[in-house]
């Protein structure tokens, strides 16, 4: 017992000595010690140089971090209120479209006091995230209002005079996200319709550059959002990303393609046996059938 207690307060006393504390005297007051002045030499003020660009870097870092955090809270919000669109291909009521515009010049505000923070080389320095949320609002009020796919160009000018300039992965990452914003739109509008969100007639038009969703007739069947994901997800199938995360979103966006199928085979095969607001169930197999063996 007395070579235990010994032990731990071996070790207490040890753990205590690497503690910081107050310097005291032998009457427990604390005890004034004189300041005495680090040696200094030819490389002292270089690394004062670091330490000052560090702590530069460091303030820089929290407040694009606390900006980025805002900035993705608001354009999620911007995403929630278009959920309650139920038309496509046509204006954004007036109401949504106010709200939205409120957020929007509020994300511009909060951007404008990091621009100088994310200025050339700088801005691969930092990891905006919050610029993959704006890209995939902006995008899914595009889509709804235009039933078409938002270009890179216009991307960037929903920023106006924001000079924030969006990289590839920006882009592309958001428009992955806008996928699954595409579901749940079609599996929420299906339900309460009965049946898969169409847009009205497609006519050809020679000055719409972002269009990535039209048929080269002057009039057209309209389209419905299966067949725009459907589009969408080729399309990003196409681009190759040495990168996790890219392979990540892909396998995701696949299986929301799938679910997004499979409310559709509901609603054209088994559509007149369903009662309205009959809800799609999301969780059942690809092959809709009860087969263990795994095969097609």
């Amino acid at each position: 017992m007395s070579e235990s207690s010994d032990k731990k307060s071996s070790a207490a006393g040890q753990q205590g000595n690497r503690m910081p504390g107050v310097k005291r005297d032998y009457k427990g007051n604390k005890k004034d010690l004189p300041v005495r002045d680090a040696p200094r030499n030819e490389y002292t003020s270089m690394f004062e140089g670091f330490r000052n660009e560090l702590d530069k870097h460091h303030d820089r870092r929290e407040k694009i971090v606390k900006v980025s955090r805002d900035v993705t809270a608001l354009s999620k919000k911007i995403i929630f209120s278009l959920q309650r669109v139920r038309k496509l291909g046509q204006p954004i009521p007036p109401n949504i479209t106010k709200e939205n515009e409120e957020r929007l010049a509020e994300i511009k505000s909060m951007l404008s006091t990091i621009v100088d923070d994310v200025s050339g080389i700088r801005r691969y320095r930092y990891n905006l995230i919050c610029l993959e949320e704006f890209v995939e609002a902006i995008s899914f009020a595009y889509y709804l209002e235009h039933q078409s796919l938002i270009s890179p160009k216009t991307t960037q000018e929903a920023l106006g005079d924001v000079n924030i300039p969006f990289t590839a992965a920006d882009y592309i990452y958001g428009i992955f996200d806008l996928t699954g914003e595409m579901m749940r739109f079609a599996t929420t509008v299906t339900a309460l319709t009965g049946a898969i969100p169409t847009g009205p007639v497609a006519e050809k038009s020679s000055t719409d550059e972002d269009s990535a969703m039209t048929d080269g007739d002057e009039a057209s069947a309209p389209r419905n959002i299966l067949g725009d994901l459907q589009d969408v997800s080729s399309m990003l199938q196409l681009v190759q990303l040495n990168d996790r995360n890219y392979r990540k979103k892909k396998d995701v966006m696949i299986e929301q393609v799938r679910k997004v199928e499979r409310v559709g085979y509901g609603v054209t095969v088994r559509g007149n046996e369903r009662p309205k607001g009959w809800m799609p169930d999301m969780n059942e197999d690809y092959g809709g059938g009860n087969d263990d063996d795994g095969q097609d």
